[in-house]
Parts: structure tokens; C-alpha cells; sequence
């Protein structure tokens, strides 16, 4: 059998002392140098390991002030399914079994801004190109849970009642009905999860501490015809939220029995 990855070791001795209560709520863990020393292994071993531990909800970083016992806490669930983002392609998109769910947002949207390389190379457009961009806080209870940017095409929408996707008839409807007022299908929704660390920025409007993990999803829509519609990056605290992926399973064709 393998032996077990010095970081996961130490993870498991620190976590032992935390559950046994050597350090309260809220107290401060010793210095990265202090705990190297103390078991014989290099910071970056003890940074792996209390990283592991922030990932667990045992600890929590403070910018410029240490790591710390962190409050137990309750993490809302967020679903994400196909089924619910093919049905409505919003970006809050839930159902009743999600928890914490969205009940406000705020939005600014600006209409003919170039895109940024990045931007643009996820819509196949060209860098420069023109797109409708809104940027989204979302809210539940109070509690910012959620930031998102989405980034659409302007040569799309430009000239039509759905150009602003929270003005007009169909206000906060989501991309795939707006879309589909103009005859264009949304078929398709790629998404790409990452870990992150929350910059200043989000973390001013999150709430949460600079450094602070979380999850940054970028998705991209698609028409019928594989052409992108829309792509979004959506930031997600892990503080206050766990996403889980849903996903149906396609049944298998059967051959009635002969006879």
C-alpha cells in the first residue's frame, strides 16, 4: 500500500486537534514556520495541508492575519442540471429542492462594449466586436451568494426588444426564451468549473475575505447550428454554498422480444 501524502497526514493531525478543541472557534493556528518545525516538514507541506482543511470548512484565511478555527456553518446547496438550464437558461436556474435559492439580484448592463480577447475567442467572434455584457449580484435572504458576467453578441439582439435581457417583455426571462422570441434555439450549454481564490473585487462584493476559495463556472451557450450565443462567468462563495451537478441518464434503446 502506498503511503499516505505528507500533507494528509499532518491535515489529519490538525484536524484532530481542532475537533478535540485545543483550538476554540474563532482562535488563531501558529505560524506555517512554527507548525513546519514542530513536525518536521517543510511550509509547504503545512500549507497543503491547512489548505485542506480551509477546502473542509475547519479553517478559514484572513488576509494578512493568519488562518483561524472557523464556526461551523451550513453550505446551501445549488443544483445545477441540464434539464433546468435547457428549460430556462438562467443563471439562477433552480428548483424547489435547491436551497438558498436567489430571491434578488441586482444588474448593470451596457450595450456595445468590445470584447476581450478571452470574450471573444468563447463567442467566435472577433477581438473588438461588440456585445451586450451584464454584470449580476445575486442575493439570497440578504446574503450575496452568488456574481456572474454574461457576454452576448450584440449582432444578435441589436435593434430588437430583447437587447437588454432585464428590460423590455421579456425581463429576467433568461437567454434561452429571449433567444428563442428571435427564432434562435438554444440546443446547447457547456460548462467549466474551477477552483479559485476570491480577488479583492469579489470579495468586497461577496463578503468574504480576499484569498477565500471559490468556484468560478464558465458556461457558454449554443444554437442549433454549434454557434455560441451567449458565455457567463459566474463566481460562487464556497463559504456559503456546495454545487452539485445533475445530470439525466439517457435510457437504452430496446428491442422487443421476438415471438
Amino acid at each position: 500500500m502506498p503511503r499516505e501524502a505528507p500533507y494528509l497526514a499532518v491535515a489529519d493531525v490538525l484536524r484532530a486537534r481542532i475537533l478535540a478543541g485545543e483550538w476554540e472557534v474563532g482562535a488563531r493556528l501558529p505560524s506555517r514556520a512554527r507548525l513546519a518545525e514542530e513536525y518536521g516538514v517543510g511550509r509547504n507541506v503545512v500549507q497543503r495541508a491547512v489548505d485542506r482543511l480551509v477546502v473542509d470548512g475547519l479553517l478559514e484565511g484572513r488576509a494578512g492575519s493568519g488562518t483561524y478555527v472557523r464556526s461551523p456553518r451550513e453550505r446551501l446547496r445549488l443544483v445545477r442540471s441540464r434539464h433546468r438550464e435547457r428549460t430556462s437558461g438562467r443563471p439562477h436556474s433552480a428548483d424547489t429542492r435547491e436551497q438558498g435559492r436567489a430571491d434578488s439580484w441586482d444588474t448593470d448592463s451596457r450595450v456595445g462594449v468590445p470584447a476581450p480577447e478571452g470574450i471573444a475567442e468563447r463567442l467566435d467572434l472577433a477581438p473588438g466586436d461588440l456585445c451586450v455584457t451584464t454584470r449580476y449580484e445575486f442575493l439570497a435572504g440578504g446574503q450575496p451568494v452568488q456574481l456572474s458576467e454574461s457576454w452576448e453578441p450584440l449582432a444578435l439582439t441589436d435593434g430588437t426588444a430583447v437587447v437588454l435581457p432585464e428590460a423590455g417583455r421579456l425581463a429576467g426571462k433568461g437567454v434561452v426564451e429571449r433567444m428563442g422570441s428571435l427564432g434562435i434555439v438554444v440546443e446547447t450549454v457547456v460548462e467549466v468549473p474551477r477552483p479559485a481564490r476570491a480577488t479583492r473585487t469579489q470579495a468586497n462584493l461577496l463578503g468574504i475575505s480576499p484569498g477565500d476559495l471559490v468556484l468560478q463556472i464558465e458556461r457558454t451557450m449554443y444554437d442549433a447550428d454549434r454557434r455560441p450565443v451567449e458565455t457567463a462567468d459566474m463566481v460562487i462563495p464556497d463559504r456559503y454554498r456546495e454545487v452539485v451537478y445533475e445530470f439525466g441518464v439517457d435510457r437504452p434503446f430496446s428491442v422487443p422480444p421476438r415471438g
